[in-house]
This record gives C-alpha cells, sequence and structure tokens, in this order.
C-alpha cells in the first residue's frame, strides 16, 4: 500500500540520501501516527537499517547551512533541526533490561527488531523511505487497526513491556488522556501489576509525563487512571489523601478527591496555562490535614487554604517542579482561593475587594478563573446566584482598580520617608506607620495619593506620640 502523505521535501532528500548510501531508511513513531490521526507533528524519527549518523551527516551536507546538526556518538543518534523541522536518525537496534534499570543495553537490530521495542502499535507504525519501498506502510501489530477504534496496545506482552521500561506506564497514561483512547484491559491489568516498578523512574521524568496529563484537555482522564492503577499512589500521595468520604451522625463531606478534579476540567476549559492548573490540583490539599467534626455542623476545614499554600513547596520541591516565581504564583492562588468566594456569598464591599486586588495583583484574573472553575455544586440556582456575584466582584475590580490604583500597590509615602519626615531611626514605630497608612487607603478611608497619605500619617504619628 503506498500512501500519498509523505508531502514534506525532506523526505524525498532523505530517500536520496539513503539510496546513495545504500541504506534502508524508515520514518517510525509519533510522525507516523499522526498523520492518521491528522494532527500536525514537527518530529521526524527516523530509523536507518545501519549507521544512523552517516545518513545524518548526508542530509545535513545535502541541505546546507541553514540546517544544524547534532550528534551524538555514544547514543548512536543524530538530530537535524531544519525549517522548525527536527528529524533524529537512529540506527536500528534490539534492547534488553536490566532489572533495576529503565536504561536498555543496546545492540544492532532488524527493522523488526526496531519495532518490538517500541512502547505500543500505535507508535510501531513505519513508513518506507528507501527507493524499492518508498510510501509504503509496515504495520506488524496492527497499529492501524488500533488507531482506528482508539485503543492502546503494547506489541509484545505488556508485563514485560512495562516492567523493562516503567515509565512507559505513564506515557500509556498520557497518551490515553491526550488522545482520548482506551487502555487495553491486559495492558491495564499489566499497569496495575508492575506500578512499584515506577521508583526506578528520575522524578523529573515522571512529572514531565504528569504535566502533560495536566496540559490535556481534560485531565481528570489521566488523574482517575492514574489512581485506579495505584501509580498515584506512589508518585503524588498527597492527592490521594484527598479520595473518600465520611460519615458522622448523618452528616457527610464531598470526596475531595473528585471534586478537584472537576475544578482541574473547568480550569483546563478556561486556561492553558500549567500552573494555573496545578494551583487547580494544589487549591484543597490541606483538607484532609485540616478536617474536623464540629457536632450540630457537621465537617470543616478552617484554614486549609493557609496550610495548603504553606504544602506548596515540599510538594513541589518531591516532583522536582520549579522552586521559583511559578511556585509563589501557586502557592498564592491556593492562599487566596477561598477570598473571592466568600465576596460571592455576601455583600461586596469597596474595603474587601481593594484588599484582594492588593493581595492577589496581577495574578487577579487567574485567581478569578481558578474561584469560578471551583463552583461544583449541582444545584444550577447556586451555580446562577455565585456566577452572577463574580461577575459583581469583576465590576468592582475594575472600578476600583480604575479609582484607587490598587493592583501592585505602593504606597504613597514609604519607609525611608517616613523616617525622614518625622525623625524617626528604624524600629517598630515606622511599621505602625506603614501598616496604618495601608490599612487607610485599603479601607477607602484616605485616597491612594501623597496628600491625603501626609495627612492621615502626621495625625497618627501625633496620635503615638501622645500615648508615648
Amino acid at each position: 500500500m503506498n500512501f500519498p502523505f509523505l508531502k514534506e521535501d525532506i523526505f524525498k532528500l532523505i530517500q536520496n540520501c539513503a539510496d546513495e548510501l545504500n541504506l534502508d531508511a524508515y520514518a517510525i513513531g509519533g510522525y507516523v501516527r499522526d498523520i492518521f490521526l491528522k494532527r500536525e507533528s514537527k518530529d521526524i524519527d527516523i530509523v536507518v537499517i545501519g549507521p544512523g549518523i552517516d545518513l545524518a551527516n548526508k542530509v545535513h551536507e545535502k541541505l546546507g547551512p541553514e540546517a544544524h546538526l547534532s550528534v551524538f556518538k555514544t547514543y548512536g543518534t543524530a538530530q537535524i533541526k531544519y525549517n522548525e523541522i527536527e528529524i533524529e536518525f537512529v540506527g536500528a537496534r534490539k534492547e534488553s533490561y536490566n532489572q533495576n534499570s529503565r536504561k536498555p543495553l543496546v545492540d544492532i537490530g532488524t527493522l523488526h527488531d526496531d519495532q518490538n521495542r517500541r512502547d505500543f502499535t500505535i507508535n510501531a507504525l513505519a513508513i518506507g523511505l528507501s527507493k524499492n519501498n518508498y510510501g509504503h506502510l509496515l504495520d506488524p501489530f496492527n497499529g492501524l487497526n488500533d488507531l482506528e477504534n482508539k485503543i492502546l496496545r503494547t506489541p509484545l506482552e505488556p508485563g514485560i513491556t512495562y516492567s523493562d521500561d516503567p515509565l512507559r506506564m505513564m506515557r500509556a497514561i498520557r497518551f490515553a488522556t491526550q488522545l482520548d483512547f482506551s487502555i487495553e484491559e491486559n495492558s491495564l491489568k499489566a499497569i496495575a501489576q508492575n506500578k512499584n516498578r515506577i521508583s526506578i523512574v528520575s522524578k523529573e521524568r515522571i512529572t514531565d509525563e504528569l504535566n502533560k496529563i495536566i496540559l490535556s484537555k481534560k485531565p481528570s482522564v489521566g488523574f482517575k487512571l492514574l489512581f485506579d492503577t495505584g501509580l498515584l499512589h506512589l508518585i503524588f500521595p498527597e492527592m490521594v489523601k484527598l479520595h473518600g468520604t465520611e460519615t458522622i451522625n448523618g452528616l457527610s463531606h464531598k470526596d475531595n478527591f473528585y471534586h478537584t478534579l472537576e475544578v482541574l476540567d473547568n480550569t483546563a476549559n478556561k486556561s492553558t496555562n500549567l500552573w494555573l492548573r496545578w494551583s487547580a490540583i494544589l487549591h484543597d490539599i490541606a483538607k484532609p490535614a485540616t478536617k474536623r467534626f464540629e457536632p450540630g455542623t457537621g465537617f470543616t476545614f478552617h484554614g486549609h487554604e493557609d496550610k495548603g499554600a504553606r504544602m506548596v513547596p515540599k510538594i513541589f520541591t518531591n516532583l522536582k517542579l520549579p522552586l521559583n516565581e511559578k511556585m509563589k504564583f501557586v502557592q498564592k492562588m491556593v492562599a487566596l482561593h477561598l477570598r473571592p468566594i466568600v465576596l460571592a456569598k455576601t455583600e461586596v464591599s469597596d474595603s474587601a475587594v481593594r484588599r484582594l486586588l492588593f493581595e492577589a495583583g496581577d495574578d487577579i484574573d487567574e485567581l478569578m478563573q481558578l474561584c469560578e472553575s471551583d463552583i461544583t455544586t449541582k444545584n444550577p440556582n447556586k451555580v446562577k446566584r455565585y456566577m452572577q456575584n463574580f461577575e459583581i466582584v469583576r465590576s468592582k475590580l475594575i472600578e476600583l482598580e480604575e479609582k484607587d490604583r490598587i493592583r501592585n500597590w505602593q504606597p504613597p509615602i514609604g519607609g525611608e520617608e517616613i523616617m525622614q519626615l518625622y525623625h524617626l531611626q528604624p524600629g517598630r514605630e515606622i511599621g505602625i506607620l506603614k501598616n496604618a497608612l495601608k490599612d487607610a487607603i485599603l479601607d477607602g478611608i484616605i485616597e491612594n495619593n501623597f496628600e491625603s497619605a501626609k495627612q492621615f500619617l502626621d495625625a497618627k504619628f501625633s496620635e503615638i506620640k501622645s500615648k508615648a
């Protein structure tokens, strides 16, 4: 069967170079899969029956100085970057594995050996790029049929496939989430049976796959699979603690695990921001630690937003996520996630909105998106009421920002100026004056300008002196 979809000129060039070197070459893996899924792909994997680096050198030579060649002799691979396309060349190989490592022992192999070592049948599809088989599909494991039926299946026995390289378990769940595929039954069982093998995979590789799941259109699909197979218990136990409900005296609380997944999906519908999605995952992470039962009231989770914010650095450290402004953004979202909801339940005061804007700063829009996503009640009247109140909060935010310039607020008179104005040395009085000024502006007692601030501080300083 010949296929007319090798439209990139690069494939003809690779064919000519392979023929010059008397080598057989094949496009394989994700690029071929994505042709059938009608997804654009800029990453092309070329497997060569023979030295892949030789073919890469020849192709680079023909492409000229516009192409950038990187050679990795240790791994027997080479990569060319050309016109936004990345082409990786590797010689066909067969692999065997040591029990304590996911790094394979590699030997020269055939195309069939190379297809055997692939993670899934849909990634074992190959298209010939040599003169005698150009455009011919090689599909030894019925991967095309699995593509049509939206099934993820391993080429070989799944227990061996996942035990050899346990990262493939994460990849299976990631592909199932991204592509809306189901994992074949025996393969799913094998993931559960081999879950403990994930311990030999680096945290960085696990989190890379986890982030791809989180960035999917409906990330809850992946988290449910991670939970059901037991992988989530090993890689992210803090999230598993959210699972389950408890009933005392007929009073229950909701399952915070599935609530979190709803919030995550809602957030995914609003934003592609990975860190806002992480905020959705972690917004209730401290509920298990703060859960209390109060007779007559039911279950409470007082302070879970503050404790949750304090838990973020340790979780980010454990998962090898960045400990920089991205982590601080998530901390802020977790700490503030209840604030707009509280405002939406009550009459919205200017003072409360100013304080929210002051604390959220430039992240206020993302915070509002998270809070709207946190409304998961099935009562349509409650949803309508919350959303109407959120619109009031949004209107107030815009109105007060234009009037009072509170976002990323800096005081009209700072600490150094206070010391100069009132001939003070560094000490407790400076903090008292600064905080009083901030509260007066945020509460709308005075306007946010120098003249009003100076009058207020004069009066406050006199008050402090009279009490001294």
